[in-house]
């Protein structure tokens, strides 16, 4: 093939999935307190510091390359160059990032300075990294297709434009020939040499990860990507989703957000025929930028699903944002309804659970901020639901005085003692887990510090977290992500089997006596995963909650899979990630496991997407092939209790041929970084008939039992209602002929 330029792949143009959405224009009609909240935005991202914010790095490399002319003398002009090649590489930059670290060794030659080997292995080792991100711009990105970033890669996913790959390859070589322990060399060579499909044959054996390593437990069927043909494999940096029916058509609908502040929330309505349409604008969402979370409730009982955006996690002070919640209208529109709802506070946060915790059949909110400074700390915050469409809040009086830095929180009745606790995941510090004592005679609710008693604090370096119960016994488990970001060697060490310094997750046996016990190595889950977004569900069907691993860091080097982990009948947990085709290798966001066809299988959405500007990556929407197990769906209706359900607990009893089986599922939207639907969507493996459904309604404490569901059907449940009602919900035929396929441009010359 005969060299020609590269194809334009600078950030601004990766992004392009952000920016056509963030440069329509507002609707007309769009609301006064959604275009106030909008320029709230625009001037608070405006104002942001190159110097304090790290991840602004467009921005720095523009500032240090004005910077660098003015060095006064060469220990300078050599910091600024560092710094100038690092932001370039951050900024998505690659061929400028790689001139930049050029020039730096240039100038080190120019000057007769010799540089230390460590330095001279940084360079060389940032060099290889840009690289690589050159290879997955000009392939995974530009280029990309259902296989594209898949590990292992298959032939699909093979580098058409080698020049990264290749230039990589030379220079992790010379690292490992200078420091033959590199882990972290030692993986990116085995990624580079697979991207071009000399993986394993051309990998010197003393560098050579076997395949072995990397293969499942099990045997399981490869779930396809099937967004580009549904169009919702936009591109964008880390961010949340949720998946859910916003207009109770019956349908599942995505919205999606950008931690960036440039980056839209994005709304993709399910139309029912196999296709979605983008009506961000139709809905009045433009401007409603940033959020590297979001969730769905129902604030205020009227049967339709608002959504709730969390914005400045890791910008520390800068991040003091406020947070969005947007009323759903019931036509189509929402309206950031935050000021007047007495939600409008500026702490950085991405982590909050809505919850009845007092019982009155109304939705409250537990938000976790993130506070880095014990002198100006940013405090977390409860919310108390007024009935009227506003809230009071009331943290410390309710015994929540909670000042660390919170990155996962999750809620459930884990006692069932019909009132629900909550749990905090903390970086850096042991994790809090608090019980619901009740009102306590002078008008307030209280929540009491249970950790010690209880055996949950680990790990101290945790991200999500989650309430589940995966062992089908009726009482609530706990799940804790370790996340200790320490170089992409750490999980090359894990996977070897070999020492490393990386934060394994913790899973806690439920004991039915107000403490757990810490089950993570008899579960099979005594690993480094680097855990961001992630969520659970049922991928066969089987009865057993199942999870998926959203895994990565902001380091641009940490090009590691996603996991996916199946759960072997409440004893252990099996990875079929590579037999599942789940191996995403970049950065996982928030994930929602729900069944987008109305086929019975829940497939598996993910936001990919890494923290630096130029770190862009396609969403994915893992398609079910399907199984023979049976399951049913239902959809709660509170009217004591709060409408959307939210806490109520399901008990399905079903027969089988080897006898009478429980299944439990709590009403939520799953782990605490990804939503998924409401309405619950529960496996009943090798079920013969569901014998009962049992149901507990929080607010009312009625325990409503219901008869005569069929397998694979589809209920409507209303609290108090003597029988569930059926509801028709068309199955969907996707066009996956509309799968992207590489379109390649003439080959790129060598950088």
């Amino acid at each position: 093939m005969e060299a020609a330029e590269a194809p334009a792949v600078g950030a601004a143009e990766l992004a392009v999935g952000a920016a056509s959405a963030a440069s329509l224009e507002p609707s007309p009609s769009q609301p006064e307190s959604t275009r106030k909240m909008a320029a709230r935005l625009a001037a608070i991202s405006q104002n942001m510091s190159v110097w304090t914010n790290p991840f602004l790095s467009d921005r720095r490399a523009d500032a240090l390359a004005k910077l660098l002319p003015k060095a006064t003398n060469v220990q300078e002009r050599i910091d600024i160059a560092m710094n100038l090649g690092i932001a370039l590489l951050q900024a998505g930059k690659s061929e400028d990032s790689l001139n930049a670290f050029t020039a730096l060794e240039e100038t080190f030659t120019a000057n007769g300075l010799i540089m230390n080997k460590k330095l001279q292995g940084e360079i060389r080792m940032k060099k290889a990294v840009a690289l690589l991100r050159l290879g997955e711009q000009e392939n995974c990105i530009a280029n990309h297709n259902a296989q594209s970033c898949i590990f292992p890669l298959e032939t699909a996913a093979y580098h058409q434009f080698p020049r990264g790959s290749r230039g990589a390859i030379a220079l992790l070589e010379q690292q490992l020939r200078q420091h033959p322990a590199d882990l972290g060399a030692r993986w990116l060579l085995n990624l580079a040499y697979m991207t071009l499909g000399q993986y394993p044959d051309q990998v010197a054996a003393e560098w050579l990860i076997p395949a072995k390593t990397f293969a499942s437990d099990i045997d399981f069927p490869r779930f396809p990507d099937i967004a580009g043909a549904l169009g919702l494999d936009t591109e964008a940096l880390a961010g949340g989703c949720i998946v859910d029916d916003f207009d109770n058509d019956g349908f599942l609908d995505v919205v999606t957000s950008t931690w960036s502040l440039d980056g839209q929330l994005r709304y993709f309505h399910n139309d029912g025929n196999g296709k979605f349409t983008e009506r961000t604008r139709e809905a009045g969402l433009i401007g409603l930028v940033g959020g590297l979370n979001i969730q769905q409730t129902d604030y205020n009982n009227d049967g339709l699903l608002d959504i709730w955006i969390m914005r400045g996690a890791w910008f520390e002070k800068d991040g003091r944002i406020p947070a969005s919640l947007l009323r759903n209208n019931g036509d189509g529109t929402f309206t950031d309804v935050t000021e007047a709802a007495g939600l409008l506070r500026s702490h950085p946060t991405q982590t909050s659970t809505w919850f009845d915790y007092d019982g009155d059949g109304w939705l409250d909110l537990f938000i976790g901020n993130e506070s880095t400074d014990p002198n100006d700390p940013d405090p977390c915050e409860l919310f108390h639901n007024n009935h009227d469409g506003t809230f009071t809040e009331c943290a410390v009086a309710s015994g929540l005085d909670v000042k660390e830095f919170v990155k996962g929180v999750t809620s459930a009745d884990y006692d069932n003692d019909g009132r629900p606790d909550l749990y905090l995941s903390i970086q850096g510090a042991p994790n809090r887990l608090f019980h619901n004592e009740g009102p306590d005679g002078q008008g307030h609710w209280k929540f009491s510090d249970v950790t010690a008693r209880a055996g949950v604090s680990e790990p101290l370096f945790s991200f999500p977290t989650w309430f589940f119960d995966y062992d089908n016994d009726g009482w609530e488990d706990l799940f804790v992500a370790g996340y200790s970001p320490h170089a992409v060697g750490e999980i090359a060490a894990d996977y070897l089997g070999l020492p490393n310094k990386g934060v394994q997750p913790k899973l806690y046996h439920n004991n039915h006596d107000g403490t757990f016990t810490d089950v993570t190595t008899e579960a099979h889950l005594n690993h480094v995963y680097l855990t961001m977004g992630c969520n659970f569900g049922d991928l066969d069907n089987d009865g057993w909650l199942d999870f998926y691993l959203g895994t990565g860091n902001p380091d641009l080097a940490m090009l590691i899979p996603k996991r996916m982990l199946r759960n072997a009948g409440g004893k252990y947990f099996q990875d079929v990630t590579t037999a599942g085709g789940f191996g995403h290798l970049q950065k996982g966001h928030a994930v929602a496991f729900a069944d987008i066809d109305n086929d019975g299988q829940q497939d598996v959405f993910a936001v990919i997407g890494g923290a630096f500007p130029g770190d862009v990556a396609h969403k994915v929407l893992f398609h079910n092939p399907g199984n023979t197990n049976h399951w049913v769906k239902l959809k709660l209706e509170g009217t004591k209790s709060n409408r959307a359900a939210i806490g109520s607990r399901i008990k399905v009893n079903v027969a089988t041929p080897d006898g009478t089986r429980a299944i439990y599922k709590t009403v939520n939207s799953g782990g605490s970084f990804g939503s998924s639907p409401l309405r619950q969507e529960i496996g009943l493996g090798n079920a013969t008939a569901i014998t009962s459904v049992e149901i507990f309604w929080p607010a009312s404490g009625l325990r409503q039992t219901l008869t005569g569901l069929a397998l694979d059907g589809a209920y409507h449940v209303r609290e108090g209602q003597p029988a569930a009602e059926p509801m028709d919900l068309k199955r969907i035929t996707f066009d996956l002929t509309a799968l992207p396929a590489h379109h390649h441009h003439a080959m790129p010359a060598s950088p």
